[in-house]
C-alpha cells in the first residue's frame, strides 16, 4: 500500500489551477533520529522533492501549495542520497496529504509507525483507506477461494461459474459504493470528498449519479478547478447515459461495407464494444453468444464494436470465429483507444456495452454475465 502511493504521487495528473498557493508548515518529531527526510509532493504542474535533516529527531518542512496534495516522507537512513533510496516494499516511509497550515508527524522512531496529530484531511484519509482496505480484503478472500477451487482434484472438469463469481464481486462493490458515498455526505466541505466522486464512477461514470453528488458540496470546493473540470466531464457524459439518445454513427463491417447504427432502428440493440486481445471482453463473450442465441428472434440483436490496433484485421477476424460472433453485425475502424464509436461513446474501458431501445434510447449499460439476460427478460415480453 505504501509503495502503491509513492508511485501514485509520481503519476498524479497534471491539472491547471486559478487559486492561490498556501502556506504548509510540517514539523516532526522521530525519537532521536538523525537522518535526512525526504519530502515529495505536487504543487500545481510541477512535482516537488523537499528535504530536511532530522536532528535529535526534530525536522521541518515548510513550503506553498495550491490544493491539497498527497505526499510521501521517505528516511534516509544509509545516506544514499535521493537517487538511490529505496521507495519500495518495506521501505520507511508515510504516505498523507498535505494541506494548508501545520501538520505535526510523531513517531518513536520511523516513518512507518507514524501519527499524524491535528489534520482533519490525514483523518478522513485513514478513514477512506479503511474503506479500501475493507473491500480489497474482502475481494482477496473472494478470489482465493475461487482460486481453491479451481485447483481442487474433485473440480477438474467443472467450468469456472463465471456468472455466481460476478455475483458476488458486485455484492463487494455495491457495499464499497455505498461506503463511499456516505463518506462524501458525511464530509462535504472535504477536498477528499471531490476526489472520491472520481472513485465512485471509476472507469464507466454514471453522470445522473455523480451529478447530484457533486452538487452537494460545499460551495468553495464546487468553485475548485477540479470540481469545475469533473462538472465539464459529467456534463459531457449526459450524451451517453441512460435515458439520452444513442448518438448515431456509421463504420465499416468486416467486408468493409459501411453500416449506420440508425438502421436498426425498430430494433432492441446491444451495443458491444469489445477487441480480441482484451482477455476479460473474450471471458463474457460466451455469455453474450448464448444471450443472443436465445432472444435473437423477439426484436433483438446485436452489434460489436472492436478496438482492435491498426493492421490487426485478421487477429479481430479469428476472434469472431473462435467466440462465435459472426451471428451478428461486427464494425471496426482498427484504430485501438481511437476508434470513432468508442470515441463517441466516450469508452474508457472494456468489455462496455450499452442496451438501446427501438426508439434509440439508451437504457442500460455495462450489462454482463447474468445482468444482461435479466434486463432483456424485462423489455423482452
Amino acid at each position: 500500500m505504501r509503495k502503491l502511493f509513492f508511485y501514485l504521487l509520481l503519476s498524479l495528473p497534471v491539472l491547471a489551477f486559478a487559486q492561490v498557493p498556501q502556506p504548509f508548515n510540517v514539523v516532526g518529531k522521530f525519537g532521536n533520529l538523525n537522518a535526512k527526510i525526504y519530502l515529495g509532493y505536487q504543487l500545481g504542474s510541477n512535482r516537488i522533492l523537499d528535504s530536511a535533516q532530522a536532528v535529535n529527531g526534530n525536522f521541518e518542512f515548510k513550503g506553498s501549495l495550491i490544493y491539497p496534495s498527497i505526499a510521501v516522507l521517505v528516511i534516509d537512513f544509509k545516506g544514499v542520497g535521493a537517487n538511490k533510496l529505496d521507495v519500495g516494499a518495506g521501505s520507511d516511509q508515510l504516505a498523507f496529504y498535505l494541506d494548508k497550515g501545520t501538520i505535526n508527524i510523531q513517531s518513536p522512531d520511523s516513518a512507518y509507525k507514524a501519527k499524524i496529530i491535528g489534520s482533519p484531511i490525514n483523518d478522513q484519509y485513514l478513514k477512506l483507506l479503511a474503506i479500501n482496505n475493507e473491500a480489497g480484503a474482502k475481494t482477496n478472500v473472494l478470489m482465493t477461494e475461487q482460486v481453491k477451487a479451481a485447483n481442487d482434484p474433485a473440480n477438474a472438469n467443472k467450468p469456472v461459474d463465471q456468472n455466481a463469481l460476478q455475483a458476488k464481486l458486485k455484492v463487494i462493490q455495491a457495499d464499497y459504493h455505498a461506503k463511499l458515498k456516505d463518506f462524501i455526505l458525511a464530509n462535504p466541505n472535504s477536498y477528499l470528498s471531490l476526489l472520491t466522486i472520481g472513485t465512485l464512477g471509476g472507469p464507466s461514470p454514471d453522470p445522473n449519479e455523480l451529478l447530484p453528488i457533486l452538487d452537494g458540496l460545499s460551495k468553495e470546493l464546487k468553485e475548485t478547478e477540479t470540481a469545475r473540470s469533473m462538472r465539464n466531464s459529467l456534463e459531457s457524459l449526459q450524451a451517453t447515459a441512460n435515458g439520452a439518445m444513442a448518438p448515431d454513427f456509421e463504420q465499416t463491417d468486416t467486408l468493409g461495407h459501411p453500416v449506420r447504427l440508425s438502421s436498426f432502428r425498430g430494433k432492441y440493440i446491444l451495443l458491444d464494444f469489445w477487441a480480441s486481445w482484451c482477455g476479460p471482453c473474450r471471458q463474457e463473450n460466451p455469455n453474450v453468444v448464448r444471450v443472443f442465441n436465445k432472444y435473437k428472434g423477439k426484436n433483438f440483436t446485436i452489434i460489436g464494436v472492436s478496438l482492435d490496433r491498426p493492421g490487426a484485421m485478421f487477429p479481430w477476424l479469428d476472434a469472431i470465429k473462435a467466440d462465435h460472433l459472426g451471428g451478428w453485425t461486427q464494425l471496426s475502424d482498427l484504430k485501438f483507444w481511437n476508434n470513432a464509436v468508442a470515441r463517441l461513446y466516450y469508452v474508457q474501458s472494456i468489455p462496455k456495452n450499452f442496451l438501446i431501445d427501438p426508439s434509440g434510447k439508451i437504457i442500460a449499460q455495462d450489462l454482463r454475465g447474468d445482468d444482461l439476460e435479466s434486463e432483456l427478460q424485462k423489455v423482452l415480453r
